[in-house]
């Protein structure tokens, strides 16, 4: 299997001003192995298909990481951020199933509004 390094994006929601809530994006840097390695082409009625990947990646559940598994929004892979679908618990690991580009906030954009 192949090793990853990278880094998960994780959502926090805040109360920005009062009654305000945002999500504020973090970002942890985590280690693990790439179990599944595929792309698929999703069909739609644009010009243009969707290209997402249908990878697995497990990596180590530290305490944050397990605690927290259900705010992870996006991993960084191969230079681009990618939305997480799924996260299945198998402690000490948590298995990520990513699927499209992600397109939401993130850390570097939190950071601006801060």
């Amino acid at each position: 299997m192949a090793k990853f390094c990278g880094k998960i994006g994780y959502a926090e929601t805040v109360e920005t001003t009062p009654g305000i809530w945002q999500e504020r994006i973090t970002e942890r840097a985590c280690t693990g192995e790439l179990l599944r390695n595929t792309r698929r082409l999703q069909g739609s009625d644009r010009v243009n298909s969707d290209i997402t990947i249908a990878n697995e990646i497990s990596i180590i559940a530290d305490p944050y990481a397990n605690g927290n598994f259900h705010a992870m929004r996006y991993i960084t892979f191969m230079g681009s951020k990618w939305r997480i679908e799924s996260v299945e618990v198998q402690y000490p690991r948590l298995i990520l199933s990513i699927g499209g580009i992600y397109n939401g906030e993130t850390a570097d954009d939190s950071d601006d509004k801060a």
